[in-house]
């Protein structure tokens, strides 16, 4: 059931902002004691596009260098590691929202890909990635004879 707000939006989790809250103190905690940012679970952004042939994906990694990425696949899990080097040394900060420091993002895919038919492109702080499906997992046609 959804649930109405002051504002007009309807929610279809009434807990949403309760998990969002925690993570985000987990985090912050977790920062205190370690001395540094951890990136947030969901660095980078990432978007996946599928089709019978393969899977089109872009993340967005902006400060990230292209030598400082690096992506792997095996099976039907894609992993993302990096880092994001700091823009600059400030002694104190009036905002800090772009996390710094090292990251990995794994995901789950809907088939397997091919490793040796992946192809990355990065232009912009935006990392495209082509994963192409074995041929042998494709789904084929069955040709039904009548009589």
């Amino acid at each position: 059931m959804a649930i109405q707000d002051p504002f007009g939006w309807s929610r279809i989790d009434p807990f949403e902002d309760i998990r969002r809250l925690q993570d985000e103190m987990n985090q912050l905690f977790s920062a205190s004691a370690t001395g540094r940012r951890r990136p947030a679970a969901g660095f980078p952004a990432v978007n996946a596009y599928a089709n019978e042939d393969g899977i089109a994906l872009t993340a967005e990694l902006p400060g990230v260098r292209a030598e400082d990425l690096d992506i792997s696949v095996f099976r039907d899990t894609l992993t993302l590691r990096g880092k994001r080097e700091p823009e600059a040394e400030a002694t104190a900060y009036h905002r800090r929202e772009r996390l710094q420091g090292e990251f990995v993002r794994t995901i789950s895919l809907p088939f397997q890909v091919d490793p040796e038919r992946v192809e990355a492109n990065m232009q912009d702080g935006l990392l495209r990635l082509s994963l192409h499906r074995p041929e042998e997992d494709k789904p084929r046609r069955i040709q039904v004879k009548a009589g």
